[in-house]
């Protein structure tokens, strides 16, 4: 059995198999190879032992993406409570976007689970909770959060859809891009290119700094949402 083995993989056995290792390994797994790749024996190779003793600690795999969801969850800054609602969900959400970007491969999960766990539902009842206090009704907090994290996860993969990492590989990419597109054919793409995103200190982040307001100025507690709702009846 690997577990009882020497080296590399003897050392790794010494420490006490647990769930919180076999999720902890899955997160490092995916966040190098993607989930796609993920399976119980990728899990136990680093751990150093085999994929049958990983099912005393978790049931399969989907117990195991329940958890690394959650550990993600886990990650990401609850709203403080010693400020108003607009600040904790800006707080919020920058947190949870940088807790996205070192795991890629968790937007596509974060809320597809059916088993959450107790720092995603802590996560959640946060939230609620900051709106709540800062005067949204119910469903105006309901509208609010799914409203804020549509954008949240949005751009969350966007920008790691991007063809460039920071400003060196943005000039590299955008300079080859106008070297071979005529200029006078697409205009008011080159225009935004060369006047706004080559422009020294030009940041992609501030375009989510720049949504991220936009969406927390819009939106007010004490309005009643349905009110505003759009007639189904197209009137």
């Amino acid at each position: 059995m690997r577990e009882g083995g020497r080296g590399r993989r003897g050392a790794s056995a010494r420490t006490p198999l647990s769930r919180e290792r076999v999720i902890r390994t899955a997160v490092a797994v995916a966040d190098e190879k993607g989930s796609a790749a993920l399976t119980m024996r990728s899990i136990a190779e680093p751990l150093g032992v085999e994929a049958m003793s990983l099912y005393h600690h978790v049931a399969g795999r989907e117990d195991v993406l329940d958890g690394m969801v959650d550990a993600v969850f886990g990650e990401i800054d609850l709203p403080p409570r010693d400020t108003d609602w607009k600040s904790a969900m800006r707080h919020r959400a920058v947190s949870a976007r940088a807790a996205l970007r070192r795991h890629p491969w968790a937007v596509a999960l974060m809320d597809s689970r059916t088993r959450p766990g107790p720092a995603t539902l802590r996560h959640h009842d946060a939230v609620i909770g900051a709106l709540r206090a800062g005067g949204f009704s119910v469903p105006m907090a309901a509208h609010a959060f799914s409203l804020i994290d549509s954008y949240l996860y949005g751009f969350v993969l966007q920008e790691l859809s991007l063809p460039f990492r920071g400003a060196v590989e943005l000039d590299e990419v955008a300079g080859a891009i106008l070297r071979d597109m005529p200029a006078d054919t697409y205009p008011h793409l080159t225009e935004l290119v060369t006047e706004h995103a080559l422009k020294p200190g030009y940041d992609y982040a501030d375009e989510f700094t720049f949504g991220l307001t936009l969406i927390l100025d819009a939106l007010r507690p004490d309005e009643d949402a349905s009110a505003k709702a759009p007639s189904s009846t197209g009137d």
